[in-house]
């Protein structure tokens, strides 16, 4: 077994380290890693999972106690989102395949309790992972993100050959998030690199002499290469706060589209309430729109409607958090809407299911809003120019 050419061996600091690159998509490969530590008895086994991930597939129930209206409020529900829809990537890749997601890494739990092994979750936090994305981005790189997810929802069913064939040498999160790697090639240090550099720190510090990872076969190089420097865990976990200029920015420019909408009643009435109804069709209209998109609720759509205006003159506030919460509250999600939620793979089930049509909700009127606060903008400066200076 040890002479598989999945499985690296690294001598280090006394420390005998035996890395498996895994095909997350490959039978062998489940087996490979339950048989190579049964017969190794390693001091530990490293995964790649962190703890959000390692319940997802050691406690299907964990769902059944999240409160969806304290997850709008805490402005978590695009990442649930976002985490519910790579868990759809993977287990639509799954039964494509007649594959259990994530069998390599199951089998290695197995593995090290059955033969009473410390286990260790060497990932970093995917919240963090996506966070940390999220910073680096500008605004229309977060609005291109932002599209890019909600589409990957409408998107076909079945997984592309290539895909199939990228996830031979990825992990999911990279293979889901390859197409935004390939707009946003800055990001490939956060999602890979960043990653291969904790997953080595983690794997060089676990208790005992001799260590097995687990490990999609794509993070092998960059582990064999970081695993000999020292990494510093809390900079790689560090979530970088805002700059003061963006802050700036972001209130200036609603407040620039009051001050041009008073200045236009200064000079005309008329253009100034034209200003103003264009601004509140346009951010309305548009946000309601994402909400119609989304299947909510009427009192959800008219709620999207007269709060986009509103919340788009204020950073703090979005019109999508709104009609979440009227449409948790007018359709309040059923407990078996919860228990399924870890069994949503389609295009249908996030329609299906009062959760993820909550969040679908959020997200749609969010984007909505968005397009509308430039399209409005936009018609409320034109219309100040041709006032002004016609």
């Amino acid at each position: 077994m040890a002479n598989n050419e999945d499985i690296h061996h690294i001598s280090f600091d006394n420390k005998d380290i035996f890395l498996i690159g895994t095909a997350h998509i490959s039978k062998a490969s489940a087996e490979t890693v339950r048989k190579f530590i049964s017969e190794e008895k390693p001091d530990s086994v490293c995964i790649e999972l962190c703890q959000s991930r390692f319940q997802s597939i050691t406690d299907p129930d964990k769902w059944k106690n999240m409160d969806i209206i304290t997850i709008i409020k805490q402005k978590k529900a695009l990442l649930l989102l976002v985490n519910l829809i790579l868990s759809a990537f993977q287990k639509r890749l799954a039964r494509q395949l007649g594959l259990n997601p994530g069998q390599e890494m199951i089998e290695a739990i197995q593995a090290a309790k059955e033969n009473n092994i410390n286990l260790v979750l060497a990932d970093r936090d995917i919240q963090i992972t996506f966070t940390r994305i999220w910073k680096k981005l500008g605004f229309f790189g977060k609005f291109k993100l932002f599209f890019m997810l909600i589409l990957s929802i409408f998107s076909k069913e079945d997984i592309s050959e290539e895909e199939i064939e990228r996830l031979k040498s990825e992990d999911v999160l990279t293979a889901a998030l390859n197409d935004l790697a390939i707009s946003f090639p800055r990001l490939k240090n956060t999602l890979i690199d960043e990653r291969d550099q904790y997953l080595a720190e983690k794997i060089r510090n676990a208790p005992g002499g001799k260590i097995i990872a687990v490990v999609g076969a794509g993070h092998i190089p960059g582990i064999k290469k970081e695993i000999y420097k020292d990494h510093d865990l809390n900079s790689l976990t560090y979530i970088p706060k805002s700059a003061a200029w963006i802050k700036w920015i972001l209130w200036a420019i609603p407040i620039a589209i009051i001050l041009i909408v008073i200045s236009t009643f200064r000079v005309s009435t008329p253009s100034g309430i034209n200003q103003v109804s264009q601004w509140l069709i346009w951010n309305g209209s548009l946000a309601a729109l994402g909400t119609v998109m989304a299947a909510a609720h009427p009192l959800s759509i008219l709620t999207a409607f007269l709060a986009a205006p509103i919340t788009s003159l204020n950073p703090l506030l979005a019109a999508g958090w709104f009609a979440g919460i009227v449409e948790a509250i007018v359709r309040k999600p059923k407990v078996e809407d919860f228990e399924n939620l870890g069994n949503i793979t389609t295009f249908g089930d996030f329609f299906r299911n009062r959760v993820t049509k909550i969040l679908l909700v959020v997200a749609l009127a969010n984007l909505g809003s968005s397009v509308g606060t430039f399209i409005g903008g936009a018609k409320v400066i034109q219309i100040f120019i041709d006032t002004v200076f016609s």
